[in-house]
Parts: structure tokens; sequence; C-alpha cells
């Protein structure tokens, strides 16, 4: 792990991870070739682990979660058609309006972020001519504005069938699926097996610098890697970057529920020092939790005094426990959020 510097306790985001010496190594030493004539070898490496990882047929290296995501958007969707999601998904808050603006669909969201098939059921638009097409239902595991919340895999099997009842296809937003596999002991294929694509981030928990993948079948890759280009996602000499992912999935999944102890101990901290935060829903490495005071000045006041913090709602801040967060981290954040 690297230490966080001593002037900062950087709660933001698992993103604000470093690569590890080992990691850097990996990477120096990487095996390249020119991905877009499809000779990278570290990089065919990489997509064939997250296929057998996954229980896919093929998997794409993508430069991000947001590309990811909108290349499934078009290959399930025309523009014009209708997108069932949950509330607060980064496929609706946190990708720029890519959704309408790329892609050209339509998002209906349920109530809330995890769903069950009543409430998906109540969402679902009838296949009328003057309706938007329903196409697609996405799901969010974990979803991370609720907290980091695991969606159960019976919820999502149940509405995965009840979309393929209704002639969707359905695709998985698993940033974290990674944590939610720690957290819930369910086999990766298992969590995937409900999507017909699965997108999945390396640069999250587990603390690769750059880098996603879309899993999906075989049939599916020629239109991706299409795709891909289009939206300038294309690189050369990536298996620098293919590397690092690689060797976090060898060796950085398994400090995942170490993340996780660390964000429930900072919940019950929270919790004891005043805060309202809701204890049971901190299942994987995200904590919010409210305050009395504009979320701005709060997270100021608080980077004044060495914790960086990042806000989901006008009064409601988001903690994100990592890989680069020590024991002593944890009691000095604790320590000013206290003050």
């Amino acid at each position: 792990m690297n230490p966080e510097p001593d002037s900062l306790v950087d709660l933001r985001s698992d993103t604000v991870t470093r690569p590890t010496p080992a990691m850097r190594q990996a990477m120096a030493t990487a095996e390249v070739g020119d991905d877009v004539y499809g000779e990278d070898p570290t990089v065919a490496a990489l997509e064939a682990k997250v296929a057998e990882l996954l229980g896919k047929e093929s998997a794409l290296f993508v430069p991000s979660g947001t590309m990811a995501n909108q290349i499934a958007l078009m290959l399930h969707c025309r523009p014009g058609d209708a997108v069932f999601c949950g509330a607060g998904t980064h496929l609706g808050l946190y990708e720029s309006g890519a959704a309408g603006a790329l892609a050209g669909v339509q998002l209906y969201e349920a109530p809330t972020g995890v769903f069950d098939a009543e409430a998906l059921r109540a969402r679902l638009l009838p296949q009328v001519f003057y309706y938007a097409r329903p196409r697609l239902l996405s799901m969010e595991n974990t979803h991370n504005h609720s907290g980091g919340r695991v969606f159960p895999r019976a919820w999502a099997e149940e509405n995965a069938a009840l979309a393929r009842d209704e002639g969707l296809r359905v695709h998985l937003d698993g940033a974290r699926l990674w944590n939610a596999s720690a957290a819930s002991g369910e086999a990766l294929p298992a969590l995937a097996a409900v999507a017909d694509t699965v997108s999945v981030c390396f640069s999250k928990g587990l603390g690769a610098p750059v880098g996603s993948a879309l899993a999906m079948a075989a049939s599916e890759r020629e239109r991706a890697l299409h795709l891909r280009r289009r939206m300038g996602g294309a690189l050369r000499q990536a298996g620098i970057l293919a590397a690092a992912a690689l060797h976090a999935l060898a060796h950085h999944r398994e400090d995942l529920p170490e993340d996780h102890r660390r964000a429930r101990e900072l919940a019950a901290g929270l919790v004891q020092a005043g805060y309202r935060c809701e204890l049971e829903s901190v299942e994987t490495n995200i904590v919010v939790f409210e305050v009395e005071e504009e979320a701005a000045v709060f997270m100021a006041r608080a980077r004044e005094q060495g914790v960086a913090l990042g806000a989901i709602g006008p009064r409601t801040i988001r903690a994100v426990t990592h890989r680069d967060l020590t024991d002593d981290g944890l009691v000095r954040a604790l320590e000013v959020l206290a003050r």
C-alpha cells in the first residue's frame, strides 16, 4: 500500500490511490504492441482474464468506466430508446449527460438505486408506438450513491428475468463489482450472469491508475471495437496500462475486505461523534452521512484540518475508504470530524 501524505487524509474517492512500487515495476516491464492492430499481448491477456473472471466470452479494455457504459448503451439501443435504471446511478449523474448526448437514449429511473422487480415493473413503459421503445435495463453493483450498497443477487436475477420477459436486454455497471463480491461472498460469474454486458473498473478499489473493461458476448466484440474507436478510446501501446490492471487483479482484490472494515469503523466513529449515518447501509467501502451546514462549507473546513471529503447532496457527505488509507489515517480523520 501507499500511505497517504502526512498533510492530508483523502476520502474523496477510491480513485485517488497511487500505483504501488510493484505495480509500477509491472508497468515498466510490460510487453507491448499496437493494440489498434490487436497486437498488444498484455492487453489481450487482460481482456482474456476479465472475460474468465466474469464468465463472459469476451472483454474489451477501455480508458474509462464512462466509455464502457456508453459502448454498452450503443450496443443495445438505438437513439430514442428507453433505458431503465436506478435513481442516482453513475449512468445518469456522473457521465456528463453522455447517455443522451452520445447514445441518444432516455433514462427512466426507479425510485431507489437498488430496486426489486415490483419497482421495475411499475416503471416499465408499455410497448406502444408513441412511447420511447423500452430496450435496456441497467443495474449498478455496488450502487455508490446510496453508500456502496450491494445489489442483492436474488433481486438482480428477478429484475433481469422480468426485463427479458418484456423484450429488454440487461447491462450491469459493475465498476465496483469486485467490492460487491468481496462483501457478499458471491462469486463474480454469479453476479455477472444477470447481464448481457458488464462494465468493471480497475482504477477504483483495485488501485490501478487507468482503465475499465466491458465484458460481452464474442459476437458483440467487433461492434464494440468500432464504437470504442469512434469515441476516441483506441490506444496504441496500452499494455503499460493493462499491466497495472493485471497486477491489481492478481494482488489487490484480497485487500478489499480491509477497505470495508475501515469503512465500518469510520461509520461507527461518525455515529459516536453525533453525525447522522446509517450503519447498516455501510456494506462496502463508501460511507454517507449528513451534516447541518452546507456541504461545501463543511468540506472546506475539514480540508483545512487535513481531511478531504466529497459531497453527493446539499448537506450529504460521502467518504470512501481505499487501499492508500491506513489505520492511522482513519484515526486522524475521525479526530478531525469529531471536532
